[in-house]
Parts: structure tokens; sequence; C-alpha cells
């Protein structure tokens, strides 16, 4: 944690130039000090000659496969309160968690449209959302699809173990901003205000056997070019530590919710976006890039390809809401409410190949 949080310190991204920009780009394999300079604002008048190199390591490592999975959220009580979040324990929504048998018709219904991976998502509430209760959810969707993720609250590493052996595949957790002093100050009350617990959590993960883990910044939040330099650091010291981790990226914004309509990504817009995801590809070309419906729908069509390898589809980000009205309320607004045929036929149309499971259960 303190290399990340040094290096971020010490990041700079004013002192690059286009110069710095070009020579990251000539080299074979992009180091620490090229992925500074790709993130920096020198080199947003490179994004053509970006994309082009990303859309040859993309194709490199992943030919033009692009995963489909949708989440379900099953729980959105919480007890932290997150300033940014539509899920705040102080939040005036509606609250709800689905029991057993709503989560078996939601994942029947999920299933039905062809899907066979799905991410489980609760709010940060362990008195709510325990870990039997995610474990119960799990073992159902082992049986229903092929790759199971989880995006809770951290947890200790028996716990990951103990969700591991229930089918979990791959475990999600977003630092949301690197910024110690911005963490704690968006972070009101509740657990998640331990930022080195919420920090450690992909290693403990990993320690416990499951096979893949996800990182991310809630772009917006804060200087987004150092929480996209923090995060992308963090996830290459953890690979070199465990180099058969499947890594993968999710690039977040800021997006309005129930009861805040102005929240927003500040200066962070589709081309800054898009310099992030293409950082990430170049300096990381193996690693999976996600890219969700939070943005809009053009963007998403552009992106994938490019420099993402997984798209969500026929999302809903209340509580349920698959198969039956939503029992809780979602986390914030949606940009691009298309379903899983229409993204399917979307992916053809531009000669990519979707993908609905890249995982056998053995």
């Amino acid at each position: 944690m303190e290399k990340v949080l040094a290096a971020m310190s010490d990041y700079d991204y004013s002192a690059y130039t286009e110069y710095d920009v070009r020579r990251a780009l000539c080299e074979d394999e992009i180091d620490v000090e090229g992925f500074k300079a790709l993130l920096s604002p020198a080199a947003s008048c490179l994004l053509e000659e970006m994309a082009f190199r990303a859309r040859l390591e993309t194709a490199k490592h992943f030919g033009n496969s692009v995963v489909m999975f949708t989440p379900l959220y099953i729980s959105n009580y919480c007890e932290n309160h997150c300033t940014y979040c539509g899920f705040n324990c102080y939040n005036k929504i509606h609250r709800g968690k689905l029991d057993v048998e709503d989560i078996e018709r939601e994942m029947v219904n999920i299933a039905s449209t062809g899907l066979r991976e799905i991410l489980l998502l609760t709010g940060e509430s362990r008195s709510m959302s325990d870990v039997k209760y995610i474990g119960e959810a799990v073992k159902l969707a082992a049986e229903h699809f092929t790759t199971v993720g989880i995006e809770i609250y951290p947890l200790n590493t028996d716990e990951y173990d103990y969700l591991r052996q229930c089918g979990a595949d791959y475990v999600c957790v977003y630092q949301e901003t690197y910024n110690t002093y911005k963490y704690e100050k968006v972070h009101q009350k509740g657990h998640k205000r331990i930022y080195p617990y919420r920090f450690n959590a992909q290693e403990r993960a990993l320690m416990a056997g499951v096979r893949g883990v996800s990182f991310g910044a809630l772009l917006g939040l804060d200087d987004f070019r150092r929480d996209a330099f923090a995060t992308g650091l963090h996830a290459h010291l953890i690979r070199r530590r465990y180099p058969q981790a499947e890594i993968s990226f999710s690039v977040p914004r800021l997006r309005p919710f129930i009861n805040n309509a102005a929240n927003s990504s500040n200066d962070v817009h589709e081309p800054q976006l898009l310099q992030v995801m293409l950082a990430y590809r170049l300096f990381m070309p193996f690693a999976g890039i996600t890219i969700s419906t939070r943005e809009r729908a053009k963007f998403r069509d552009n992106v994938i390809g490019m420099c993402a390898t997984k798209i969500s589809a026929g999302v809903k980000v209340s509580v349920g809401g698959h198969e039956e009205e939503a029992k809780g309320d979602e986390q914030f607004e949606i940009s691009d409410p298309r379903g899983v045929r229409e993204v399917h036929q979307m992916m053809i149309e531009r000669g990519l190949q979707p993908v609905y499971t890249d995982y056998l259960r053995v």
C-alpha cells in the first residue's frame, strides 16, 4: 500500500510532454514511467495513436471476443455513509433484500437470455447480507452460470475461501479514490472508512484461491489521473506477486442517484475516460476491461474491441427487477438500457464475437 501511495504522491502528470507519450508508444512493453505519460494531459492529443496501438494489443490477447454478463443486486441495505452513493445509509430510499426463492427466480430469468456470467452485488451491510446469505446466493448462481463474480463488502481471507468453495470465481473491490484524505472525507461513517482493509481486499481474495480480481476507482471523485495511475499500479504490483491471477479493470464514473440528481463525473468526460481505458490496455495488455451501463450506448459500442473486453447487458441496478418488480431502489441511473439481444446484435454487426462463457466448471 505504501508503495502505491508514495508513487501516486510523486506523480506530476504536468511534467510529461508529447515527446514522452510518443516514446512510450514506441516501446514494445510499456513500463510504469510510460504509463504515467499515457495518463498525462500531453496524451490527450494522441488518443488516435493510442487507440490504434490499443486495438492491436486487444486483438493480440483477446481476438475479437467480448464477454457478456449482467449484474444482480440481491440487497441494497448499507451501513456506510458514502456521500456519492445512492445506497448510503442516510439516503431515504426503498430498501430491499431478495430471499432464496426470489434469487432463484431472478437467476432463471437471467439464464433464459443465454447469459452464463453473473455478478452478484449487495450494499455493504454484514447485518443484513451476511457471508452465509451471500454464500447461498453464490451456490444458486453456480447452478445456473459458469462464471460467478461478487461485488460486496471486503472480507477476511477465510470468508473469501468459503465463497470460493460456494462457487465464486472473481472478486470486485473498488477503492473509489486512492487519495487517503479525500477517502476519509467522502466516507463519513461505517466500516468502509478503514482504508487499508479495503486496499488489501484483492490480495486476501487471491490468497484464498479466488482466480480473478478486479480493480477500479470512481472517476470524478478526486483527481482522476492520479486515481487511474494508482489503480493501474496497484493491479500491476498484485499481478507481479500473483502471476496466476486474472486481473481486470472497471472504469466507473460518478452518476446521479435518487435524491442527488446533480451527482456528476466533474472533469472526467468521455475523452478522459477513453484515455484512462487506453492507458490501462497499453500498460497491462492482458488485463480485462469492463464497460458498464453507466456509459451511453454509443460510447460502449465504440470501446469494445478497441480496449474493453467485457460488456454488461439487460442491466437492472435495483434489487431484483429481472423477473418481477424490483424490491428495492437502484444504486444509480444507468445510461444504456439495451437488452442482451440488442447488445449481441450490435457486436455481430461490428465484427465482434459475443462470448457468453469463457470458463467451464469441472
